[in-house]
């Protein structure tokens, strides 16, 4: 399994911006094999993790046309900086209350 951090310090977010991003999170998630995506914001940072089952995965997610433009958007309008990091979780484990 993989996880693709994403990091940024945000301008202004819009309707617009609400309405991409849960678009883009229902593409990676229904179409791409993103096994599961969270999101938070504080302040003007924010920082999104999704989980996927391999790095082809991730390529072809970002690679897709409509994410294409949402990366466009996002450079122009709603990020002032942001990074991508890319690992691999080589362990994990759950602890569950009774």
């Amino acid at each position: 399994m993989f996880i693709v951090i994403f990091r940024a310090t945000t301008r202004e977010l819009d309707a617009e911006y609400s309405v991409t991003a849960a678009r883009m999170r229902e593409l990676a998630m229904q179409e791409f094999g993103c096994l599961d995506f969270h999101s938070v914001c504080e302040g003007r940072e924010e920082i999104s993790l999704s989980y996927w089952p391999d790095e082809a995965s991730i390529r072809a997610w970002k690679n897709h046309p409509e994410h294409l433009l949402a990366q466009q958007r996002g450079r122009e309008r709603w990020y002032e900086s942001y990074s991508v990091e890319i690992a691999q979780v080589s362990r994990q484990y759950q602890v569950t209350g009774k």
